[in-house]
């Protein structure tokens, strides 16, 4: 990830597909076109190559904490591309199944080049994405170097993919969902990786934390040498809601429904098998939300029933976004970020089913909040009857996708908390909570933030965690009957010393927290990381603390110590040996507490 880790449907028709394999023809004039604002660039098949490479190179050469936000939307039809998807750039089909939108060349992301220290690194390739097309890669082979908060998702690659830079520099980890890879994927120098819901030709490379649920062609689960985690199915999901245009050129968001022990995309490759569950909503429902929208204006649509598509852009609310409605859409295009009022969350909802926030960036205002996003109201400290989820709410869970959050970075910002889950019946489906180790305001006493992530609901699912540099614990879980596929954390940097990096009397903060009243959660494939770069023998006593209660397992599970002083004493509990400087690297297959019995698997 950061500098320092270089030391280490509804029904598609047959009409539209005819429609869309014309040359040239793009889609019916149908009604006009929406009004996404400067910084939402469509094309069609009629536009021509240069003319599309030329303004995503442009785009692609943006600082990491530019102003520029950018969505690239390609109509259904054919197109020669070769070009770079740069920061804070969402590159998206129009169609409504992948096929419809096939790029000849490639839609790349490269390394860094630094020549004076000769690195080629994606440490820092944050904040893009690309989704719902088709690529025929030059050469057979594209790249899609990436560390965080860069999804890739409903993408068909007719070849292999290579997933580090060029000269194979440092990267540090990402996400695949719902997609296929004809040939192979190349994970090379990339530290972890969660691919979900997919088919792949085969994959080649490990280094800490490779994970697979659902993924046909996946490789065989080797934990820990080397270290590969593969599960069969993904016991449930949702994909994030998407934009599309139907055969008439109307525009609609399509919200697809959960998936219960999902193997494979959910589309196929021809007309038989294309069709998906799901439900199509009109844009007409929705409010096309620009930066200078007020903010009174989006509660006021959100309050009558609407949904809100926010184009990109960096949106000053001057109050908290409520969402108080059920099945309520909140969709990001272009990375659009939201930044709260100071002491204000960004967004608060209330404890409804269906409500789906997805492609979003939330960034920690300087006057601070005490919780950047909160899912469903505050819920007492006591205990709670250990209730199952109804059918019913299993169809219709709420969903948080390609949800980012930062505590500095940009702007040094501060929070206690950046996402709170209070709502049973949740699927958070790829999170980067980010306390920034470098940008604006990144230092022990200016970015300050306790906790990244913590869940108080019952029955909720994580789906590819990354939670980093917080000053407490990472993740607190004190909901039952949780599930996490997926987790990678590194520590703070920046503890000055252990006296102000102390849980109570313990030595340091657990990274991932489950409550002490927890009697079910399951966790699998994990990743902790220390770099204490103070120049002080800083220790974390354990990397992961979860309750010793037979209902609560904890497999696949690495601690790494990267560089710095000090290091990991254990991996979960007292269990697993240090990761340190003498020993960097400590993998416990499974936490077995002196109360366990018999063997709980994840799904």
């Amino acid at each position: 990830m950061e500098i320092i880790k270089a030391i280490f449907a509804t029904r598609w028709t047959a009409r539209l597909a005819a429609i869309a394999v014309m040359a040239g023809a793009g889609l019916p004039a149908g009604a006009a076109a929406p009004d996404f604002g400067p910084n939402v660039l469509v094309f069609d098949p009629a536009t021509p190559s240069a003319t599309i490479a030329a303004k995503l190179d442009a785009i692609a050469g943006e600082a990491e904490f530019g102003s520029g936000r950018h969505a690239v939307l390609f109509k259904p039809g054919t197109y020669t591309v070769d070009a770079q998807v740069g920061y804070y750039t969402s590159v998206a089909g129009l169609g409504r199944h992948p096929g419809d939108v096939v790029v000849n060349g490639g839609l790349r992301v490269e390394g860094r080049i630094d020549w004076s220290a000769g690195t080629d690194s994606a440490l820092i390739n944050f904040w893009r994405s690309v989704e719902n097309l088709s690529i025929v890669p030059t050469g057979g082979t594209t790249r899609w170097a990436v560390s965080q908060a860069s999804p890739m998702r409903r993408v068909h690659i007719r070849g292999g993919v290579e997933l580090m830079p060029a000269w194979w520099g440092y990267s540090s980890g990402g996400f695949i969902a719902n997609s296929r890879i004809d040939g192979q994927v190349q994970s090379g120098s990339q530290q972890q990786w969660y691919t979900r819901d997919s088919a792949i030709g085969s994959w080649a490379g490990s280094v800490w934390n490779m994970v697979f649920s659902g993924v046909a062609g996946a490789p065989a689960q080797t934990y820990p040498a080397p270290p590969v985690t593969t599960l069969e199915t993904t016991p449930r999901s949702r994909d994030r809601p998407f934009l599309y245009i139907d055969g008439d050129g109307e525009y609609h968001v399509f919200k697809p429904d959960v998936r219960q022990r999902a193997s494979g995309p959910s589309w196929g490759l021809d007309a038989a098998t294309q069709a998906e569950a799901g439900v199509s909503i009109p844009l007409s429902r929705f409010l096309i939300a620009r930066p200078a929208t007020p903010t009174a204006d989006i509660n006021r649509a959100l309050a009558d029933g609407r949904h809100v598509l926010f184009t990109p852009g960096v949106y000053q609310l001057d109050d908290t976004l409520a969402v108080q409605r059920p099945d309520t859409v909140l969709l990001g295009l272009g990375m659009a970020t939201l930044v709260p009022a100071p002491g204000k969350a960004a967004i608060v909802t209330g404890d409804h089913a269906g409500i789906a926030i997805g492609a979003l960036i939330v960034d920690a205002a300087p006057g601070g909040s005490p919780v950047l996003m909160r899912i469903g109201a505050p819920r007492g400290t006591g205990p709670r009857p250990d209730v199952p989820v109804s059918k019913g709410a299993q169809r219709n869970p709420a969903l948080l996708s390609d949800v980012f959050f930062r505590i500095g970075g940009a702007i040094a910002g501060t929070a206690e908390v950046s996402l709170e889950v209070n709502s049973d019946n949740v699927i958070i489906d790829h999170l980067w909570a980010w306390r920034a180790d470098h940008g604006a305001g990144a230092q022990w006493s200016v970015n300050r933030a306790d906790t990244g992530l913590v869940v108080n609901g019952d029955h909720v699912t994580g789906l590819g965690l990354f939670v980093e540099h917080y000053q407490k614990r990472q993740l607190v879980w004190n909901g039952n009957h949780g599930q996490t596929i997926f987790y990678q954390s590194e520590l703070p940097y920046d503890p000055p010393a252990q006296a102000e990096w102390m849980d109570g009397a313990v030595n340091g903060y657990a990274s991932y927290h489950v409550g002490a009243g927890v009697k079910r959660h399951s966790a699998i494939g994990l990743g902790v990381y220390s770099f204490f770069n103070a120049g002080q023998p800083i220790i974390e006593t354990s990397a992961i603390r979860v309750p010793d209660t037979a209902g609560v397992t904890i497999e696949h599970a690495v601690a790494v110590f990267l560089s710095g002083s000090g290091g990991i004493s254990h991996v979960v509990n007292e269990q697993g040996a240090a990761a340190d400087a003498s020993s960097y690297i400590s993998y416990l297959n499974r936490y077995t507490g002196s109360r366990a019995a018999g063997r709980h698997p994840v799904d």
